[in-house]
Parts: C-alpha cells; sequence; structure tokens
C-alpha cells in the first residue's frame, strides 16, 4: 500500500539544506511509507524534531539516526516496511521504527532484531523520546528557527490537512481502528488555523483527510468553536464551506478524500458547484453486491448508491468519483463479482482503484468460509480493470479539445507536469505539457487545451 520507494526521501532536503546545519548539529533521516495520512504523522514527528534543534537529512549518510515510518495494513505493505527497516539497518546502521507496523513490536524485532526501538502509530511522544535516547538534542534557540507550517514532505504547493484519527467502523476486512484507535476528530478552530498558515505560506492545494472524512466531529457532538468572530461547527460539511472560503482573492484547491456515502454527503455537493471546494469526491466503495457489503459490514447502503451519484452528478455536472475495490472478497461468487462489474458500468466512476483480497491479521474475514482461488482473484482483477481503464480512457477522450484549469506541479527542460482538478497527487493521472512550458513554475496555476488523451493522462498546451 505504501506510495513512496524504501529510501530517504530527496524533497526532505527543503526542510533543512545541508550548508545551513549549524557544527555540531544532531540529524534525523526518515523514511516514510504508506498513506498520506502517515506521511502527516512523518511531518509532525519531523516538525517537533526540527523545533528541539534537529537537522533533517536527505540522505542516509548523513544521518545520525533513521526514523522508519511504517504501513501494516496488507502483507505485502508489512514486507515492503521490513525491506525498507533492512535497507535503513544496512545503509546507516541505528534505526528507530514507528507507524502502524509499530502496533506489531516482536514482528519488526523478530525480523530485524538490531532496530533501536519501535512505537505504533501517531504515538509522538514516544516516538521524540526514543530520538531522545538514540541522539540527544542539542538546541539552540537563536538558530533553529522553524517555520509557520512545520516540516512538510510534500512539495510547497500543496499539503495534506489531517482532521481527525481513528475509525468508528468495523469493517471485517481491517485492522485500522485496532491499530489507530476510535474516531478522534480535531477542533474545527484547529484545522482551520493550520490551513490559513498553509495557505498564507503559498500552499495552492489542500487536501482533506482522515480515515473517515464523512464522520468528521461525530465523537465531539459536531460542537462549536470559535472562529474570526463568530463559531464553526464541527461537521464535514461546515468545515469545507470555511476551509473553501481560506482561498477568498486568490485561488485555492480544498480537495476531499476518504469520504463514505453518508446521506449529509449531498450537502457538499452544492460547496462544489460553487467552487468553493473540487468537485471531486474520493469514496473507497469497496464492492456493489448487496450480499457481499454485508459480509465486508460496510456501513454503506449499496442498493441506493447509484441514485445518490446521479444526484450528485445532476447538481454537479463537474463532478469527479474516484473510489476503490476489493475482487475475491471470502464468499465471493461469479454471480457477486458480475454485480460489480454491471455497477461499475452504470456509474461510470471517473478514476479506480482496486486490490485483491488479502488476509490481514487479525481482521475478522480471515475466519470467513469459501476463500476465493489466487488465480479466481487475479482473472477478476484483470477483467475488473480492463473495464475501468476502458471507461477512463472514454471519459480522458471526451476531454479533448476542452480547455481546463491545471495546477503545475513540475518544471524541467523536456516540459512540466500538471494536474487537473479531476487528479489528485500520485494516485491519479497527469497532464503534460511539452510546448509552451517555459514560462511555468511548481505551484503556478493554468489553462490548458488538452489535445491528446490516453488511457489515463492528458496532453495539452497553454492558452
Amino acid at each position: 500500500m505504501s506510495q513512496n520507494p524504501p529510501s530517504l526521501r530527496p524533497d526532505l532536503a527543503h526542510a533543512l539544506i545541508p550548508d545551513e546545519r549549524r557544527a555540531g548539529q544532531p540529524t534525523i533521516g526518515m523514511v516514510s511509507l504508506g498513506c498520506p495520512k502517515a506521511l502527516v504523522d512523518s511531518e509532525r514527528i519531523l516538525t517537533r524534531l526540527r523545533a528541539e534543534g534537529y537537522a533533517i537529512s536527505p540522505d542516509y549518510k548523513g544521518a545520525d539516526a533513521v526514523i522508519v515510518n511504517t504501513c501494516g495494513f496488507l502483507d505485502s505493505a508489512k514486507a515492503e516496511s521490513l525491506d525498507a527497516i533492512g535497507e535503513a539497518l544496512r545503509e546507516n546502521g541505528r534505526v528507530l521504527v514507528t507507524g502502524c507496523l509499530g502496533a506489531e513490536p516482536d514482528y519488526i524485532t523478530g525480523a530485524h532484531p538490531r532496530v533501536m526501538a519501535v512505537t505504533g502509530p501517531h504515538q509522538y511522544e514516544a516516538v521524540l523520546d526514543a530520538v531522545h535516547k538514540a541522539v540527544p538534542p542539542q538546541p539552540d534557540p537563536f538558530l533553529d528557527l522553524l517555520p509557520a507550517t512545520g516540516v512538510k514532505l510534500t512539495p510547497r504547493h500543496y499539503s495534506y490537512l489531517k482532521i481527525s484519527e481513528g475509525c468508528n467502523h468495523k469493517c471485517r476486512f481491517c485492522v485500522i481502528p485496532d491499530m489507530r484507535g476510535k474516531l478522534v476528530s480535531r477542533p474545527a478552530h484547529a484545522v482551520l488555523r493550520e490551513a490559513e498558515r498553509l495557505v498564507e505560506a503559498g500552499v495552492r492545494e489542500l487536501l482533506v483527510i482522515s480515515q473517515d472524512t464523512s464522520a468528521y466531529g461525530l465523537d465531539r457532538g459536531h460542537d462549536l468553536a470559535p472562529w474570526k468572530g463568530g463559531e464553526v461547527r464541527a461537521h464535514i460539511t461546515d468545515l469545507a464551506r470555511e476551509l473553501g472560503r481560506l482561498g477568498a482573492g486568490s485561488e485555492l484547491w480544498l480537495r476531499l478524500h476518504y469520504v463514505y456515502p453518508y446521506p449529509h454527503v449531498r450537502q457538499l455537493i452544492p460547496l462544489m458547484a460553487k467552487g468553493l471546494v473540487l468537485p471531486y469526491l474520493d469514496i473507497p466503495f469497496q464492492h456493489a453486491d448487496p450480499a457481499v457489503l454485508r459480509r465486508m459490514a460496510r456501513p454503506a447502503a449499496a442498493a441506493k448508491t447509484l441514485d445518490e451519484i446521479a444526484a450528485w452528478r445532476r447538481d454537479c455536472p463537474e463532478l469527479t468519483l474516484r473510489s476503490t475495490f476489493i475482487v475475491g472478497y471470502p464468499g465471493e461468487t461469479e454471480a457477486e463479482f458480475q454485480t460489480l462489474l454491471d455497477w461499475l458500468d452504470e456509474a461510470q466512476l471517473d478514476r479506480v482503484g482496486c486490490f485483491q483480497y488479502e488476509n490481514v491479521a487479525g481482521a475478522r474475514s480471515n475466519e470467513l468460509p469459501d476463500h476465493v482461488a489466487p488465480e479466481v482473484k487475479q482473472n477478476r482483477w484483470n477483467r475488473f480493470m480492463a473495464k475501468a481503464q476502458a471507461i477512463s480512457e472514454a471519459k480522458l477522450q471526451a476531454k479533448v479539445g476542452r480547455r481546463l484549469r491545471v495546477l503545475i506541479d513540475e518544471v524541467d527542460e523536456e516540459g512540466a507536469t500538471c494536474r487537473t482538478m479531476a487528479d489528485a497527487p500520485e494516485i491519479d493521472g497527469n497532464l503534460f505539457i511539452d510546448k509552451g512550458f517555459e514560462t511555468l513554475a511548481p505551484g503556478d496555476f493554468a489553462t490548458v487545451e488538452i489535445e491528446e488523451a490516453s488511457d489515463y493522462d492528458l496532453w495539452g498546451r497553454p492558452v
């Protein structure tokens, strides 16, 4: 499930340029694996360390110790995390482990007994204590300055904004509640203050993340918090409205991830139609057959989902829908899988990811009967992705000739890499410009006429 390679992130270089380090300053490296929520955890850890006087190394050789923030959701993710820990041990030797896989310390030390410490997910104080023990701090309050936004591991023009931790759902295939606990929402004013600082620092896109964005504030009773002479409710609709207003006077993209399809999601659609929030919903549907969803213990009324999608698109025709699915769930029959394919035909989702079911240690789905054979899971995955690819290709071909607003991510001597409103970083497609890009820079907005499309990407020219 990891999105980052098992090596120190090169974008850490902007957090502290090596030439700016003072003599004798202790230095920490970071390997950040897994989802954007884990990336935010890494940012918080590094921000705390920078405030205490630590420098940040973009490579193994320059680090006094290395923190590996792991992913532990699937067996494949656990294997990647163990590989990353092994590489850090070989390249540096002084390694501290944290993150989701840290909830299984014996599993880690059994494979890598040389690690110096293991802590679980979002245990920030425990991570700091472990770093202090391994590499004592040497703070200098006159020199150790920290930007208002803290240390960010994303490019300067976009940032993830975590609004809550944990999850109250009990999906049978998932152990996230065991790893990260129940839903704990941040106060609305704390989220808004962080977002405001990011926007003031030049961030052009805020990506709202959590385990269940739709449930934001439920644990707080949707309480009120003071904000700019008034009050704001801890509810995703109110929070999204206020976040969108931070872009008044300048262009700001606000993108919502991990949104469960509760009825109140329809309240977000008018905000998208007005331009306060990007017309983009990342909703983990996981399946479409009612019997499979019941076996998954999913909190969704699948029968009404197509009606909801139709209503959303009626009110906001530019809406982009992204989702993930699981094929080969225990007991999934060919007829149930065909229901999923038929549903996808009708739903016509814009962006789709798919996983073959894996047992996860501690998940209740492991005990279900009638597990699907690996070759059947592979066949169904192939068929599902072929249909999703055909839908994506048709939707992108329909954009040829249109003019779209894009955000520039990278520029080099060959061209510019951009994203449209329909594309989240790292998980969706890109738009490429190979002519007329010379005046563009990362973080710029531009209008582009689409000239060519492939299965997942677009090409165009600035206008």
